[in-house]
């Protein structure tokens, strides 16, 4: 059985929702799962974790992000992207100095009000439900960290040409809204803005250097080996293995004897084999969570 990750270079118009659903079908597996929703007008790093890999989705999706974004200033939308309805234009008068500027309140730990247009649920409802009713809610300002945020010299290949707009390398935390941080950077500068680009470079320590296209893999003799092995969503952590005498209880899920310092490890058998993300204290490691086969 199919079991492993493979990064999706994912396409514009297609949800993530999608790309699961068409791996579904490539890997006869029913067990896909991604490991970070992009919007349909985003492209880029989708990690997506098929058979006993998609234990670690909820680790993957908690990790940093990276992103190229268009900065499209002087047009503010109901989506704050460029798919959306236009609401106003302004004239602009940014230079690259004035931007840079204007970048320094939105590095390090700042608050965010998520938009409208986003699948956070309000009393049982979406509220990209609520606004395609016509309704607008009072939403909270969430807490986020943006680590590194530049602007680029010149427009990525494949990014539109556009005038007044600038591309941004944003580094990020989980939740942040990058089609949100450009209308507040526009707010800032006085002359509005949306997002009118989004391509993600990194994701659950994946890169674009690992990621293949839907053809590529349509196109794989054995599509399965193409497969990334799930303990690389895990690189972070050091590595353990164990004798065979603790192999049997780490398959039992029982905590085991394990001469390492105490911390979270990658916890391998004695034939090489990743078993499991663990914690170790005090000379005993209990399972975080299993990946071998059953």
């Amino acid at each position: 059985m199919p079991n492993g990750v493979i990064i999706i270079d994912k396409p514009q118009e297609w949800t993530s929702m999608d790309i699961c659903a068409k791996l579904r079908g490539i890997f006869h597996e029913k067990r896909i799962g991604h490991g970070g929703t992009l919007d349909p007008m985003a492209t880029g790093v989708l990690p997506v974790f098929v058979g006993r890999a998609t234990r670690a989705v909820e680790f993957a999706t908690e990790g940093k992000k990276e992103y190229i974004a268009g900065l499209k200033l002087g047009v503010m939308t109901n989506t704050q992207d460029t798919t959306g309805q236009v609401l106003e234009q302004r004239p602009v008068q940014v230079d690259r100095e004035t931007l840079k500027a204007a970048l320094e309140p939105f590095r390090g730990d700042i608050l965010q009000i998520p938009p409208m247009y986003s699948a956070i649920k309000r009393d049982g409802k979406k509220l990209y439900e609520l606004a395609r009713a016509g309704k607008e809610v009072e939403r909270p300002p969430r807490p986020v960290t943006i680590y590194e945020l530049e602007v680029l010299e010149e427009a990525p290949a494949g990014f539109p040409q556009e005038e007044d707009a600038w591309y941004l390398r944003v580094r990020c935390s989980k939740g942040t809204y990058v089609r949100t941080l450009c209308h507040d950077i526009g707010q800032a500068l006085g002359c509005g803005g949306c997002m009118s680009a989004l391509r993600r470079t990194e994701a659950a320590g994946y890169t674009l250097d690992q990621a293949v296209t839907l053809e590529e893999l349509q196109a794989a003799t054995d599509p399965a080996s193409l497969l990334i092995p799930v303990d690389g969503c895990f690189g972070e952590y050091p590595v353990v293995t164990i004798r065979a005498e603790a192999l049997k209880k780490a398959k039992n899920g029982s905590p085991f004897s394990c001469a390492v310092a105490d911390g979270t490890w990658r916890v391998y058998g004695p034939d090489g084999e990743f078993l499991l993300l663990g914690r170790c204290a005090g000379g005993v490691m209990a399972t975080i969570k299993s990946f071998f086969e059953v």
